[in-house]
């Protein structure tokens, strides 16, 4: 049988006792996070330089931001730094037997080809807008809905058998709609309010978040450092509440749902966190590299799926409010452009440009200052999404 290094190291306690420190997934959370920071902070130079060689610079679109035409030619796909980092770290670390976190893994790599995907057709085909939106957009709602599908069942039992089992009952029983009351919508800062979502329901919101969060982290990732930080942030907020949810006494204590297995997302958590800041060494003003479409649509798409998990979507939706103002910026402006053309001819906008970053920057602000604003406003999101453990 297949064994992570913290799972080997484990079985050999009953010669070596003080071994045991490794069942402990606070401990292995945090090796995860300074495995993955090591190794972003060993490769990067390395990646850096081959994104170089292979000349993966940034396009940069001709009506976007006048001053960050300098940054063309900047590599891109840095991404596949964060990824690395991710997925060595947690495949040491986790227990390779948790379903949850094979079904992080599984989305995250599976957003991140798809913006591989698009990523190469900008720097290869110099095509500034990448891959078609729709077709970019098919690709994400596959492993959206297939995720989704699998979640809706997994979230309310503790084995793939019981899944299975659940799941075949689902059809058998001619698609009802019912599910376990783990699988309801919670409200944070409410004890015992909740919102049943049944198995349609779940799956719809699923795919929402999913492919939402993977988007707005997306549509957020347009300045030096501006994305990665509150993904850590986020990322290592949602670990918590992972952690909580997957201890009986705490959950119980708490009045959160018992998920059996969601703890060891922690160690997922951790080893995000780790690659994050590993990869801001080299993303910050000014960055060296960018993380391209593989590393935002891959990082969003893995907060999406642990806050599902973890039952905390309209928490995710709180402690990254940066994350969603962006994406509604683009669709506010989007939509009010084109009403307006169509009701009088010329169309109007809402800001100075979309995404919001880029209106703060057109009112005056320094590309710093609107990244490390962002920053402080994420930190106090969190800071409020962490207060409704306590505050219900």
């Amino acid at each position: 049988m297949l064994l992570s290094l913290s799972q080997l190291l484990l079985s050999l306690h009953p010669d070596w006792g003080f071994l045991r420190v490794f069942q402990y997934i606070t401990f292995r959370a945090t090796m995860a996070a300074m495995t993955a920071l090591l190794i972003g902070l060993g490769f990067g130079p390395l990646v850096i330089r081959k994104l170089t060689a292979l000349k993966i610079g940034q396009p940069i679109r001709e009506y976007g931001m006048q001053s960050h035409l300098a940054k063309r030619g900047t590599p891109t796909m840095g991404g596949v730094l964060i990824l690395l980092g991710i997925g060595v770290s947690t495949l040491l670390w986790f227990d390779w037997s948790n379903r949850f976190v094979w079904v992080v893994m599984l989305v995250t790599f599976g957003f991140g080809a798809v913006g591989w995907a698009d990523d190469w057709r900008k720097v290869v085909h110099k095509n500034p807008e990448g891959m078609a939106s729709r077709e970019k957009y098919f690709w994400q709602s596959l492993i959206g809905l297939v995720a989704a599908l699998y979640l809706a069942f997994s979230v309310s039992e503790s084995t793939n058998l019981r899944v299975l089992e659940l799941f075949l009952r689902w059809i058998g029983s001619g698609f009802s709609n019912e599910l376990p009351p783990k699988a309801d919508l919670m409200l944070p800062f409410f004890k015992t309010v909740s919102y049943p979502l049944g198995v349609f329901g779940f799956i719809a919101v699923t795919y929402f978040v999913i492919v939402g969060a993977s988007n707005a982290v997306n549509f957020t990732d347009g300045l030096d450092g501006l994305a990665i930080m509150p993904v850590v942030l986020v990322g290592s907020a949602l670990g918590i509440f992972a952690y909580i949810v997957g201890n009986a006494v705490y959950s119980k204590y708490l009045l959160f749902p018992y998920i059996p297995g969601a703890g060891e997302l922690l160690i997922f958590c951790g080893a995000l966190a780790g690659a994050g800041l590993a990869f801001l060494w080299f993303n910050a003003h000014p960055a060296q590299v960018f993380m391209g479409d593989v590393g935002a649509l891959a990082l969003g798409g893995a907060l999406g799926t642990i806050a599902v998990i973890t039952r905390q979507e309209i928490v995710l939706g709180i402690m990254g409010g940066v994350f969603v103002v962006e994406v509604l910026s683009v669709m506010l402006q989007v939509g009010w452009f084109k009403y307006t053309k169509r009701k009088t001819g010329t169309g109007r906008r809402i800001f100075k440009m979309a995404p919001l970053h880029h209106h703060f920057e057109k009112s005056g602000w320094d590309e710093t200052q609107v990244v490390i604003r962002f920053w402080i406003v994420t930190m106090l999101l969190c800071l409020v999404g962490l207060a409704s453990l306590k505050l219900r």
